[in-house]
């Protein structure tokens, strides 16, 4: 058994589950206390699911490490992502996979960080 202060190191574009088309695949990567991860996704040619869209109660952070991608948000904008380009998608922002390239993966890496708090008199 590796002792808990080790270092772990691994590849990024290898090993972790692999999509098959139309698909993609998540992997936590690192997690920590008060909800903070940093995750590993691989697309190809997935799309989020028409009407869908994501909302999250906290501010995520996604670099597009290969291949390219479309998202969309709720105010009909679109924003292609190619590799290395990097979107900070602070929460409540409504927003979907409109395309990644088909027969190619796409790999995303995403940092969430901790959920942020409620003001008083917010739902």
């Amino acid at each position: 058994m590796q002792p808990m202060n080790m270092p772990r190191f691994g590849r990024l574009a290898e090993g972790g589950p692999r999509p098959v088309a139309g698909d993609e695949c998540f992997q936590d990567l690192l997690t920590a206390p008060g909800g903070a991860r940093v995750e590993r996704v691989l697309s190809r040619g997935a799309a989020s699911p028409s009407g869908f869209w994501y909302e999250q109660g906290w501010d995520e952070f996604v670099l597009l490490v290969s291949g390219a991608a479309v998202l969309a948000f709720a105010d009909g904008g679109e924003r292609r992502l190619e590799a290395g380009d990097y979107a900070i998608l602070p929460a409540g922002c409504r927003h979907r996979v409109a395309w990644t390239e088909p027969g190619k993966d796409t790999l995303w890496l995403a940092v969430h960080m901790p959920p942020r708090e409620r003001a008083p008199g917010q739902g």
